[in-house]
């Protein structure tokens, strides 16, 4: 039985993080996907403060929605609550970076503030309750999102780094050859579906 559980969490985290990865099939999160991506660094601090936002706000607003928001009777204020929780654990982040890696924080710019309306963060914790999963299912959730961020928007990074150098024609410079690069990659990650949606059913 425990073994069951572990083995339906582990397949949770994995279809949350590329089957159903938030960013290419359900296209949350664009602005700083494209925004933050130019550089490697930038993109991998951006998903790190994401996946640190995604899970503890998983970890605080399931509990708050079935424990205070329903037995009071306001379940409706849910999206209101969310978004307060959300925005304070930006706050924690911001200053956390500021403090630690100047550089980091000057470089993600008005794209760390942008994490409180980033709907992947906001979808997550909506989604959990929305779907009524129960707590271990939404931390699966919540941890298999974060990390498909994380590793799409680093991936991306990689990837429109290589570009700047690559002879790209003139009119596919920049921005109009990473949207096709990230229409690849999503057509990649909807071939995934395919190949496992018999594992995880």
């Amino acid at each position: 039985m425990v073994m069951q559980t572990f083995v339906s969490f582990l397949l949770a985290i994995v279809s949350s993080m590329l089957i159903d990865n938030v960013v290419l099939s359900r296209f949350y999160g664009i602005c700083p996907f494209l925004g933050v991506s130019k550089k490697v660094k930038s993109s991998l601090g951006m998903g790190i403060a994401v996946v640190f936002v995604i899970v503890l706000a998983t970890l605080i607003c399931w509990p708050l929605y079935h424990f205070i928001l329903v037995p009071a009777g306001i379940p409706f204020l849910d999206t209101v609550a969310y978004i307060l929780v959300i925005a304070s654990l930006v706050q924690l982040v911001g200053l956390f970076i500021k403090k630690y890696s100047p550089t980091l924080y000057k470089s993600l710019g008005i794209y760390l503030p942008l994490i409180t309306t980033n709907c992947a963060v906001l979808g997550v914790a909506q989604g959990n309750t929305d779907q009524g999963l129960n707590f271990l299912e939404a931390i699966a959730n919540g941890l298999g999102t974060s990390i498909g961020f994380l590793l799409i928007i680093v991936t991306f990074s990689c990837v429109r780094v290589r570009l700047e150098s690559a002879n790209t024609p003139k009119a596919f410079k920049g921005l109009p050859i990473a949207l096709i690069t990230a229409a690849i990659m999503a057509i990649a990650m909807m071939g995934l579906q395919g190949l496992f949606s018999g594992v995880i059913k």
